[in-house]
């Protein structure tokens, strides 16, 4: 399992309720540019339609070595389909129907030669829980460098 992209911004965020791991479905000039590592989650979601689970503003530029006649029309920051199964779509349709959960993309990463996605059932953090995060990382980074002198 090779991480090819990872949202960094979840952890200070977010707090995770609950990961899942979902497939993408992307052309083959998407794949090429993924696995290049030319992906952006930053802003990225999951919503949820008439039963499919579609992951929005997550971008791939274009392959640089495409051919023009792909790239006409292309769009780098469409809506991709996720597969999952129906039973997991709809226990992520009732988790989002409660208040404060919503479903975003943590990390993109290959397995063989397919690329998956990794995505949260998260909460929100309020900014008491931000600062809190924060500080408790820069604790363990001192203890830790006080650590590392002895």
């Amino acid at each position: 399992m090779a991480e090819i992209a990872r949202n960094k911004q979840i952890n200070l965020d977010y707090k995770v309720v609950e990961e899942l791991e979902a497939g993408l479905v992307l052309t083959g000039q998407e794949v090429k540019s993924i696995k290049t590592h030319h992906i952006s989650l930053k802003g990225a979601f999951v919503s949820l339609k008439r039963g499919e689970a579609w992951l929005k503003k997550m971008h791939i530029p274009t392959y640089s070595k495409a051919s023009l006649q792909s790239l006409k029309n292309y769009n780098p920051d469409r809506d991709r389909k996720l597969l999952l199964a129906k039973r997991q779509i709809a226990y992520l349709s009732s988790k989002t129907n409660e208040k404060g959960l919503t479903i975003v993309p943590i990390s993109v990463y290959t397995t063989r030669r397919l690329i998956k996605v990794k995505i949260a059932l998260v909460k929100g953090k309020k900014k008491f829980d931000k600062r809190e995060t924060i500080k408790k990382r820069d604790i363990e980074r001192n203890i830790s460098r006080k650590l590392k002198n002895f």
